[in-house]
């Protein structure tokens, strides 16, 4: 029997095999418990759900405004147990308990109230109507039908969210499967499904390896729409799979972003923002700025401010609120890293700081789970490390001359997801942030904003999340022509 359950149908159920795979906290090593491990028998269950739900259940023919009482109640459910969600979260992905709460948990809430708000808008607009022949045109908004949702390992909870809380909006019912790493917190959603009164079948949450649950989710016809995040490579199998029955696809997938720091930037400012968007959860994001592009004039004042204060970061227990980086999500990623530095060192040379597992941690953690905060100088963005996105703690630090090289650099790479642009003069930041090919860049640090649309260029995918964009993903756009 597993302690973690699949929820499938308004019910939990063992998978159908009656298998189980187990799932620890990668802090100390120390089991957390057992999941139904779903496969395609069970993918096909939960879809089945999801399917009956939406052509013959209530869900669909509620008004927005109905709809949007529920989406808040589950806004309302998480917000009463957010130390349970938290707690959880932290201890599974390894994530520290700071970014759990504040940004985790209460983002999930704001996206659950965001696209309750968005439902309750008008699902019908005039258009300009055609004088020969006469006609009047209204353009309606309308649900896919059955969505599903792939989310990565790194935000479980609030990725969970950013699919099921537009999918849902919108009129659609969804199946999500997390990462098998990290499926804890979004199975434990399914309680607050059923106390939110959530019509059986609208929400259904399968937890199973990616090349087997996973892939059914996107080649199987009963499903209109597939939303994915997470590494371009699966991104691209998804879209192959997808194809076969033309349905819609929403893809985030990785990046490589760039941290310009332009000669008149606060210096000051600009190592905070650098290190913070660099070392978030141990650069296990898809934004992380893991090239640092600074210009020569400044170049080893800012590399010395970089050193001294990554030095200083607080390494341990994921749990306590002092901690900046806890571990990486599994031994595997450690070991991802441990390459990728190796090959730093053999392409650049001696990191400036880091480059190993820390000395000394409190009693009770696993240090094969931990990595210093490493960061390599001099590097030409034509090395791997300034190319492939490493996913783990690991800067690269590149001098630029001017401006037109900085943009030139910044644009070298597959990716285009995300970049950010430090000035004190702020119309040359934004000239600047305007001619990188990404779709999403900050200026001097400017916050995430859920009202903005948040996705990539090129192979960082297509479609976007967050804000009413987000919620026009997953609907579709009808043309009523009246004769006039």
């Amino acid at each position: 029997m597993s302690d973690y359950k699949l929820f499938i149908n308004g019910e939990y159920t063992e998978a159908a095999s009656g298998e189980t795979f187990p799932t620890t906290n990668p802090a100390t090593g120390a089991k957390i418990g057992d999941v139904a491990k779903a496969g395609k028998e069970d993918a096909v269950k939960a879809m089945e759900a999801a399917r009956k739900a939406f052509d013959e259940g209530p869900w669909p023919k509620m008004s927005g405004k109905e709809r949007a009482e529920k989406v808040r109640r589950i806004a309302e459910l998480i917000g009463q147990k957010s130390a349970q969600f938290a707690e959880m979260e932290s201890k599974d992905s390894g994530g520290t308990m700071r970014k759990a709460q504040l940004a985790d948990v209460n983002g999930a809430i704001e996206a659950y109230n965001w696209y309750a708000t968005c439902a309750e808008g008008e699902d019908i607009e005039t258009l300009p109507g055609s004088p020969f022949p006469p006609s009047e045109n209204y353009l309606r908004y309308e649900p896919y039908g059955v969505t599903t949702g792939i989310i990565p390992f790194n935000f479980p909870f609030i990725m969970a969210a950013w699919k099921i809380a537009p999918s849902i909006a919108a009129g659609n019912t969804c199946v999500i499967k997390p990462a098998s790493l990290t499926s804890i917190t979004a199975l434990m959603l399914g309680e607050v499904m059923q106390e939110a009164e959530i019509p059986p079948g609208v929400v259904n949450i399968i937890a199973g390896p990616g090349g087997t649950a996973g892939e059914e989710l996107a080649v199987n016809p009963m499903v209109d729409k597939t939303a994915f995040t997470g590494s371009t490579e699966v991104g691209k199998r998804i879209m192959q799979l997808a194809s076969g029955t033309v349905k819609a696809v929403t893809l985030e997938l990785g990046g490589k972003s760039a941290n310009i720091v332009l000669p008149d930037a606060d210096l000051d400012v600009a190592a905070a923002g650098v290190l913070f968007g660099t070392f978030m959860h141990n650069g296990q994001v898809c934004e992380s700025g893991t090239r640092a592009l600074v210009h020569r004039s400044v170049y080893d004042e800012f590399i010395g401010m970089l050193a001294e204060r990554a030095n200083k970061m607080v390494i341990g227990d994921p749990l306590d609120f002092a901690t900046d980086l806890g571990p990486l999500v599994s031994r595997s990623q450690v070991e991802t890293v441990e390459r990728y530095v190796a090959l730093g060192r053999q392409e650049v040379g001696e990191p400036i700081c880091g480059g190993s597992k820390p000395d000394h941690l409190p009693d009770g953690l696993d240090r094969d789970a931990f990595y210093l905060p490493t960061i390599f100088a001099g590097v030409p963005n034509s090395a791997k490390i300034a190319q492939e996105e490493i996913f783990g703690p690991v800067l690269s630090i590149i001098p630029y001359k001017d401006e037109a090289e900085a943009v030139r650099i910044a644009n070298d790479t597959v990716y285009g997801l995300a970049g950010a642009v430090w000035s004190k003069d702020e119309a040359r930041a934004q000239r600047v942030a305007r001619r990188i090919r990404a779709g999403q860049v900050d200026v001097n640090g400017g916050a995430f904003n859920m009202n903005a649309p948040f996705g990539g260029f090129k192979q960082s995918g297509h479609g976007r999340e967050a804000g009413v964009f987000g919620l026009e993903e997953f609907l579709e756009y009808k043309s009523l022509q009246l004769k006039g």
